[in-house]
């Protein structure tokens, strides 16, 4: 735990630098909505409920799950998608583009070192107060509050999707890093795929993005996965592993649900300890439900 909490910091701290390194902004404030580009909208939609939800989980002293939320943006979404997302326009020679990326790189920055300040008091005040210079001290810095949802987020999650399945195809059939290739998505929503094929092309190292009508014969010669978006992985390969997760899961619930309920050890052990069970129990809830989701997706198609 403590090797994967200083990488957690240290991923912080690089995210940090790399965003002041890029900046050339004067005023950091969020951009009209107008100027916002689709991952703007993505990530700026993935803070607001990530706002409202440990908000939510702090008033009703569910620690655990609160700081698990917080990780969980600030690695994946910040730092693994949004950053990579914005890379090309901070280089490129749009400046209005650029200047939008940095604003909301900077905002969301801002916005989550107060959600994580409770849980790592130190190194979000030296970021905010040295790195940022966003004030004197971020202690007496205003609560976040929850800012507007876009529908153009549900596009981006989708085709999110569909990069996690080409890469993993690629890595199972050992692809070689640099090698582009065609893709080929059968789906009913060929608007979805053609407003964020830029992206695809880029983030999944594709020659080319195409579509096919959902229903339609793919090529031959053609590697097939599955994905919200159509055919991209083995459906009856990835139907069994969403199963196995499902029942690792409800196992997990099952065993937890026991020791909650076991009187001697509510009454014995000491109170974080039970806490940290409560929080784990509410954890694999939370993704069973998001798991038998899937699988249910999955079923359908």
């Amino acid at each position: 735990k403590c090797e994967a909490m200083r990488n957690f910091a240290n991923k912080i701290w690089n995210a940090s630098r790399f965003v002041l390194m890029n900046l050339t902004i004067d005023q950091p404030g969020l951009p009209d909505v107008s100027k916002l580009e689709q991952e703007d909208k993505w990530i700026l939609s993935k803070l607001g409920r990530l706002i409202s939800e440990v908000t939510e989980n702090m008033d009703k002293y569910e620690l655990g799950i609160a700081v698990q939320k917080i990780y969980d943006f600030i690695w994946d979404d910040y730092c693994d998608w949004y950053i990579e997302l914005t890379k090309s326009r901070l280089y490129a020679d749009n400046a209005e583009s650029k200047t939008v990326a940095q604003q909301v790189l900077v905002y969301v920055l801002d916005q989550f070192l107060k959600l994580l300040h409770p849980f790592m008091p130190f190194i979000t005040e030296e970021i905010y107060t040295s790195v940022l210079k966003a004030g004197e001290t971020i202690m007496l810095a205003s609560w976040p509050a929850a800012g507007e949802c876009y529908g153009e987020a549900a596009s981006m999650e989708e085709m999110m999707e569909a990069v996690r399945a080409i890469r993993n195809m690629r890595a199972e059939m050992n692809v070689p890093a640099g090698k582009k290739a065609t893709i080929i998505i059968r789906t009913d929503k060929a608007d979805v795929v053609n407003a964020t094929c830029e992206y695809m092309k880029k983030l999944a190292m594709a020659e080319k993005v195409e579509t096919i009508a959902k229903g339609s014969e793919a090529p031959a010669n053609a590697a097939s996965v599955v994905v919200p978006l159509g055919d991209l992985v083995d459906k009856e390969k990835e139907l069994a592993r969403l199963t196995k997760e499902c029942e690792k899961l409800a196992g997990e619930i099952k065993r937890a649900e026991g020791k909650l309920g076991n009187e001697k050890f509510t009454s014995k052990a000491p109170k974080n300890v039970v806490d940290e069970e409560r929080a784990k129990l509410e954890k694999y809830r939370e993704m069973f439900a998001k798991v038998e989701e899937r699988l249910e997706a999955m079923k359908a198609f």
